[in-house]
């Protein structure tokens, strides 16, 4: 299986990436991550202003398999939450590193990202899964 995993985003071993912009932080779901959920139907999100340590759970995705929590790799407060989920879930199974970033991040520390896995160290986690 050829996974998209673009070079330029962090990734944690629970299938979450992260943009990293200044000290705010995108966060989504990879690409092998929605494909092993299937189609999305409902995202719970938090809300602004909302502060969680890292590998917190910060909301849940529900496919037609299965309901699966999804995780903040980096401490920080929501700063953004993409409400267009909730109207299309399903963009999450179509765009994962664009249209269906899950939230917005102030870091507590922005160093914690370099603790996250890079591109290439990503992919040789999934081909050992």
């Amino acid at each position: 299986m050829s996974n998209n995993i673009p070079e330029n985003l962090r990734y944690s071993k629970d299938h979450e990436w992260v943009l990293v912009e200044g000290d705010i932080a995108t966060i989504g779901i990879t690409d092998y991550a929605q494909h092993s959920l299937g189609d999305v139907v409902y995202i719970d999100m938090p809300r602004v202003g909302d502060s969680f340590g890292a590998h917190e759970a910060f909301g849940s995705v529900e496919s037609v398999k299965a309901v699966s929590e999804v995780f903040t790799p980096i401490a920080g407060e929501i700063t953004e939450v993409n409400e267009g989920l909730n109207d299309t879930p399903e963009t999450v199974n179509s765009d994962p590193y664009g249209g269906a970033w899950f939230i917005k991040v102030k870091m507590e520390n922005p160093l914690e990202a370099d603790g996250l896995l890079s591109s290439e160290e990503y992919e040789e986690y999934l081909s050992n899964q």
